[in-house]
């Protein structure tokens, strides 16, 4: 499919590529044609990931990112402009989950949970607006959670920076939208990865896979330029979020 798919001589770059959700999303947008830039501070997992999308035809490049640093998010846009001289999708897909309760939570702990799940995104999105305005089109897409409308007990830190993603997207996506980029938000509920212990134990009515995550990203990503899917919430039957469920 890569040779001939909807992405194809476009370029991507993934953020929390290296595990979970991020590298699935990785391996759908390559099926597609698209040219993925994986990005995250586990090197080797990326090595992996990239044989693993070129086993498959698909194309990938890696740059270790800490995506909490500015000057590690500006060195990885830097390096996709050098060798692309263009970006057509972002995904903000790096993140961290926690579960201590508000009045147990150290504020170095608050921080990091903020770094990682809120302020990586002001970051990456900046650098690929800088890139995108001058094409007059891109795409900009959020992994976001649930968590923003529903939170799990004992999870401040994560409902407070999925909620505040929520206004980060709608306003990137007000401010852009005169220079043809879209910027929308995926909201999984629960999704077997490395953030949350356990989850793949559950039944399947209770879970969901991370592939099922990246086949919304990739629809995504596969609209035209001039169509923004703004919001998309997924979940398994089984979990409690209608009503009282």
């Amino acid at each position: 499919m890569a040779s001939g798919g909807k992405l194809q001589g476009k370029v991507g770059v993934v953020t929390g590529a290296s595990s979970g959700i991020g590298a699935a999303i990785a391996e759908g947008l390559a099926a597609e044609g698209m040219t993925v830039m994986l990005a995250a501070r586990r090197r080797e997992r990326l090595v992996e990931l990239q044989q693993k999308i070129e086993a498959a035809g698909g194309k990938a490049r890696v740059c270790q990112t800490d995506v909490t640093s500015e000057d590690d998010v500006f060195a990885l846009f830097h390096a996709v402009n050098n060798e692309f001289a263009r970006l057509d999708l972002l995904v903000n897909c790096a993140g961290m989950a926690d579960h201590i309760a508000t009045d147990e939570l150290d504020y170095s702990r608050w921080l990091k949970i903020i770094d990682t799940n809120l302020n990586s995104v002001f970051l990456c999105s900046k650098q690929a607006l800088r890139m995108m305005k001058p094409q007059k089109r891109g795409r900009i897409i959020n992994i976001g959670s649930i968590s923003s409308q529903m939170p799990r007990p004992k999870a401040i830190g994560y409902a407070a920076a999925k909620s505040a993603l929520e206004g980060i997207t709608r306003s990137m996506a007000l401010d852009y939208r005169e220079f043809g980029i879209t910027v929308s938000i995926v909201r999984p509920g629960s999704t077997v990865s490395e953030l949350s212990a356990n989850m793949a134990e559950r039944p399947a009515t209770q879970v969901m896979q991370a592939a099922e995550i990246a086949s919304i990203v990739t629809l995504m990503a596969c609209l035209p330029d001039e169509t923004n899917f703004i919001e998309a919430t997924a979940f398994p039957i089984g979990q409690p979020f209608l009503g009282r469920g």
